[in-house]
């Protein structure tokens, strides 16, 4: 039988086989999306099908990157970048754009351009190089796309179906036209720097002069012959790159007009819409205190103020939003004093439409019938879609079982994703949400059909029992060694693992068997798995997230041993006196937290990729959370392991008789958690005696993409902590 850590590794979490990147015909008729042919391909081709009276029709690969000489190896460094902003761990065709109509498609291949015709099939490759984040115009004539940090514009002057004409738009020497700099996307959700007009004729492009953003160098020590790679990376406190936004005109004199907002006062450009709606802006304060939805004039780029919004600890940007349903603006916004805890809410023209126990996590879809979202009802562990309407008001779409759902939508056709801790399959469904007359509910039509998944199924199944622990209401899992496993039928303590992320942005204690697989695994290797989401995590209001503001340490860990604790009183299996943690990125932060702060509760750990010193770390992430660190010093002092100089702050002391055991883990490749964090805490443990073991992965990112290396690691871990944890005696009396 196949290991779980090979297939966990092999089929990229379980993530390939599963359709991806819908777009949804105008007319409800046709889908295209991204899929694998297999759930262990990591190679991602270009998929159709037709939406017929009587369902689904078969689907259609459009495009299979094999045929056409994909080369991973010639990708662009901003499509790389790209990736790794996203998280993306496949190959092939990863992203792509449509023309509103869903009939001219195109994307890069290795850095070359292609285009496909839907109406007519052809696949067309055309003269350019370089190629990052080519997207259609709306008349469907032409396609922009960067290289080499210019845009550029392919003309199909004799055709969708023939090579077209390409021409540079506008570049400028160590500028960047038309690419989100580092901290849209990786931390504001933007991964675009262009944005069509109306009818293709005229263009929004940001400009970005990273000049007096500080230059680091990531080198490679298994590869000392290779030139380092430069990265602008904007630490805390310092310098962020310089964003404009100018309208072109593709037509004609190709006038610019640069769009003129107060970038002092507001120099994040969070959100840019346009197309349909006006050209719309939502820019944000340094602090984040303050954000603006601004409406520009793309004759003369005059901005016009349309929504302002202030909050004493920062303002949340949400996916999807701002945007316009009927000529009405459209936000999701914080409202402490709607509902215990607050809510973060949907808003029309400042009108709150949600009711307080709803936390919307995004917006899908706003069209002048229906703005449709994706919210937690007052369980943070399930999301489901919803949909207002001017007649009907707030509604669920379809059925809200215990599951996660996601989706995308367009007019009344939704492309809904659920999963749930009952199934180990995602389901990806088709359905339309016209009400019936006089009905409140998703009429006739109901569910189209499902499209086809050919995802592994995995040789673990998570047996999850969901816990609210404490008088915080914890959302906590607790994962036993499953049936069937060497260890089920341990009558004795088991020793504890806590598997937490445990920070903003993120939740690990889902309604999702998808959640739970790794943590299974541990458990079946002898352990109690505990999975526990605490202060400062999203789904459970804005007061529950703004319990971290000045303080990225103490919450977070206090909960983590609260919830060890309550659990242990719940499950007397669990052996308090044999306790690990293990995380990745701030579950890394998290697992160092525990081992140096409380050794006497949490006896190993495995870190990888920690942030060891806030001050390291990008200013829009951690300045919301700790302020400026020139004005806010202390919550930096606090929340960080080691200080500006690399000595480790204080910490509890280690016994010499049973230290605790810490193995860390890093990439040496990465620029999100540069791996400086641990290399200098790794020093500072050395200058105080403090035995610890260090894993640098040559070559390796913020994300594991190499299959081989990511099985490895986990059979590294378990061993560790095996060697670790069940050396100690058993004992039942926690400290």
């Amino acid at each position: 039988m196949t290991s779980f850590p090979r297939q966990l590794a092999r089929t990229r979490r379980f993530t390939l086989g599963v359709p991806r990147g819908v777009r949804i015909a105008p007319d409800g008729r046709r889908l295209t999306y991204l899929r694998t042919a297999a759930g262990d391909d990591p190679v991602t081709a270009l998929w159709t099908v037709e939406i017929t009276p009587d369902g689904l029709g078969e689907p259609v690969c459009l495009v299979d990157p094999r045929a056409l000489g994909d080369d991973d190896a010639q990708l662009p460094p901003a499509e790389r970048a790209r990736r790794e902003r996203a998280r993306e761990v496949a190959g092939g065709i990863t992203s792509y754009a449509a023309d509103p109509g869903l009939e001219l498609l195109a994307f890069g291949l290795g850095g070359r351009l292609w285009t496909v015709h839907l109406p007519t099939g052809a696949v067309v490759e055309h003269p350019a190089s370089a190629v990052f984040d080519p997207r259609p115009a709306p008349d469907g004539r032409s396609v922009a796309y960067v290289s080499h940090d210019a845009l550029h514009l392919l003309e199909l002057v004799a055709g969708p179906e023939q090579p077209g004409v390409t021409r540079p738009v506008i570049g400028e020497e160590r500028v960047s036209w038309g690419r989100a700099e580092f901290i849209a996307a990786e931390e504001m959700g933007r991964s675009e720097g262009y944005w069509w007009g109306p009818h293709g004729k005229r263009i929004a492009v940001t400009r970005v002069d990273e000049t007096a953003v500080a230059r680091w160098h990531l080198g490679d020590p298994a590869s000392p012959w290779q030139e380092p790679t430069e990265l602008r990376y904007p630490q805390a406190g310092s310098a962020n790159a310089e964003v404009r936004l100018a309208v072109l005109d593709l037509q004609g004199t190709g006038r610019r007009v640069d769009v003129a907002w107060d970038r002092e006062a507001f120099p994040y450009l969070a959100r840019v819409r346009w197309g349909r709606d006006p050209l719309t802006l939502q820019v944000q304060s340094r602090d984040q205190g303050c954000s603006q939805v601004l409406v520009a004039d793309p004759d003369t780029g005059v901005c016009r103020l349309v929504r302002e919004v202030r909050d004493p600890a920062w303002v949340e940007p949400v996916p999807g939003a701002p945007c316009w349903s009927s000529g009405r603006l459209v936000t999701v916004e914080d409202r402490l004093d709607h509902g215990p805890g607050g809510s973060r809410a949907l808003l029309l023209d400042g009108e709150v439409l949600t009711p307080p126990r709803l936390q919307v996590h995004a917006v899908l879809a706003a069209s002048a019938a229906q703005v449709v979202f994706l919210a937690s009802n007052g369980d943070p562990t399930q999301r489901h879609l919803w949909t207002w309407s001017e007649d009907v008001g707030i509604r669920p779409v379809g059925e809200h079982p215990p599951e996660v759902q996601a989706g995308v939508a367009r007019g009344d056709v939704v492309v809904r994703t659920r999963s749930s801790l009952e199934q180990s399959a995602v389901q990806v469904e088709v359905l339309r949400t016209t009400p019936a007359a006089g009905s409140s509910e998703p009429g006739p039509h109901g569910v189209i059909g499902q499209l086809p998944q050919v995802a592994e199924v995995p040789v673990v199944e998570p047996s999850v029992r969901l816990l609210e622990l404490g008088p915080r209401r914890l959302r906590a899992a607790l994962l036993l060694p499953a049936a069937g496993s060497e260890h089920a039928s341990h009558d004795g303590p088991l020793p504890v693992l806590l598997d937490p992320y445990g920070g903003p942005h993120a939740q690990r204690v889902l309604r999702s068997r998808s959640a739970f697989l790794t943590s299974q695994w541990f458990a079946d290797q002898g352990f109690a798995v505990l999975v526990v989401d605490g202060r400062g995590t999203p789904g459970r209001g804005p007061a529950w997230e703004r319990e971290v503001r000045g303080d990225l340490a103490g919450p977070v860990l206090e909960d983590q041993l609260d919830a060890l604790r309550e659990a242990a009183s719940i499950e007397p299996r669990l052996d308090l006196g044999r306790v690990g943690i293990r995380g990745w990125s701030f579950g890394g932060t998290l697992a160092l937290l525990a081992v140096l702060r409380a050794p006497d509760a949490v006896h190993a750990a495995v870190a990888g990729a920690p942030v060891t010193d806030w001050r390291l770390y990008d200013t829009h992430y951690t300045e919301r959370y700790l302020g400026d660190p020139a004005r806010e010093p202390h919550a930096y002092d606090t929340s960080s392991l080691i200080d500006a100089e690399g000595v480790l702050r204080p910490a509890a002391t280690w016994s010499n008789q049973t230290p605790p055991g810490l193995l860390l883990i890093h990439g040496l490749a990465d620029d999100n958690v540069v791996a400086a964090h641990s290399v200098r805490l790794s020093a500072a443990l050395l200058a105080e005696g403090r035995a610890h073991r260090f894993l640098p992965l040559s070559g390796v990112t913020h994300v594991t993409g190499e299959a081989s290396i990511a099985e490895r690691l986990l059979e590294e871990q378990v061993r560790f902590l095996r060697r670790e944890l069940l050396s100690r005696p058993e004992s039942t009396f926690g400290s």
